[in-house]
């Protein structure tokens, strides 16, 4: 706390009780986090990892502070839309932009009063409590961020961000179209028009329904989570336990230096990491789970993998009579045993080839051979 304390007082001016009160918030946190992780507790360095992740947080906060209120609610509004823009609609749904911007509209507006009202329960305030000071609103909108993207565990191992599980909720229940105003959700009563505001039929129904339980229905977790879990459970099955922290990091859309100060990485072990996580990455899409990768992507067999009917022929015409056979064989649904015994070659051999078939279709589809096709 005292660390903070002399970190803030060199980069802002506010008072000194209003900036204690902030760090003493801050380094809570950071305690409840330290706790929590059996990772953190196993590694010995309990004190580092507080540290890091308080100086963490603190970046945060200075950095909505140097945005000033009006720019920094911007850039959380535009952050948290990016998130969520694929999830607030029903899959199958053919929303244009405008249309789902207003989606987006209403669900984040309703988002922000579950948030401060977590931030009041959290740091154990009272319940008219409202960031007043542009360090207090720094600070709001950054836990506001970082409550967003916690990840919450699900049935079956998996996890999500907590936002992106809100906006699948909300998906689900399509309420009316309704526009609650963030400075109203944050600002308590004290005026006769945020009383009549705040006794609104639909501001009450969204904040009911914020309180509510939630209910998660597994069958319902979208393919890029699969896609991240079964990542994760490979880079574990490999050893590679740094790439796991890097990946976990990268999701929460974190800058290079951040992720640098974070695990303690110069730029060269940094770039040493990246190139090992993309071999990996690599590794786990072309062969060890391919079919969920490329189904991700819309971009399966069903689909030509990705390819029009123009690059679809020009792959087809670079395969040689055992590869041809290999992919009418895949387009059957055959089992690598089975195809396999019927190419002549062992499994590890059609693993092999079949992962150069669908390098060549990588190539094609991401233009490297669009010079050849035309």
């Amino acid at each position: 706390m005292q660390l903070l304390c002399q970190e803030m007082q060199s980069q802002m001016k506010a008072t000194p009780g209003c900036i204690q009160a902030v760090a003493k918030r801050i380094a809570k946190e950071v305690e409840r986090i330290c706790d929590k992780s059996s990772r953190i507790q196993t590694s010995g360095q309990i004190r580092s990892w507080q540290i890091t992740l308080a100086r963490h947080r603190l970046q945060k906060c200075l950095r909505y502070h140097q945005l000033g209120s009006k720019q920094g609610r911007v850039e959380l509004h535009s952050s948290l839309g990016a998130i969520v823009y694929r999830h607030v609609t029903v899959a199958g749904s053919d929303l244009g932009f405008d249309a789902r911007y207003n989606l987006i509209e209403d669900f984040l507006q309703a988002f922000y009063i579950e948030a401060i009202k977590a931030f009041r329960r959290e740091n154990e305030l009272p319940e008219d409590y409202t960031p007043r000071t542009q360090l207090q609103l720094a600070e709001y909108m950054a836990f506001t961020e970082q409550y967003a993207k916690r990840r919450i565990n699900l049935p079956g191992g998996a996890n999500q961000q907590l936002i992106v599980l809100r906006a699948q909720g909300f998906a689900r229940r399509q309420p009316q179209e309704t526009t609650v105003d963030i400075e109203m959700a944050v600002d308590s009563a004290k005026t006769e028009e945020a009383e009549t505001y705040q006794r609104n039929l639909a501001v009450q129904q969204i904040r009911s329904q914020m309180i509510a339980k939630p209910t998660f229905d597994p069958s319902e977790e979208s393919e890029r989570d699969r896609v991240i879990t079964e990542l994760m459970k490979y880079l574990e099955s490999q050893g590679q336990s740094d790439c796991m922290d890097y990946l976990s990091l990268k999701l929460q859309d974190l800058s290079a230096p951040e992720i640098d100060q974070i695990l303690g990485l110069t730029s060269r072990q940094r770039d040493y990491l990246q190139q090992r996580f993309k071999y990996h990455v690599e590794k786990f899409a072309k062969q060890h789970q391919w079919q969920l990768v490329h189904q991700w992507l819309g971009a399966g067999l069903e689909h030509k993998l990705g390819l029009s009917s123009q690059q679809w022929e020009y792959f087809c015409n670079q395969l040689n009579e055992q590869q041809q056979q290999i992919l009418e064989l895949k387009i059957a649904r055959q089992n690598d045993q089975a195809i396999a015994k019927a190419v002549q070659c062992t499994p590890k051999q059609l693993q092999k080839r079949w992962t150069q078939m669908l390098e060549l279709a990588w190539e094609i589809r991401n233009g490297h051979t669009e010079a050849k096709i035309n």
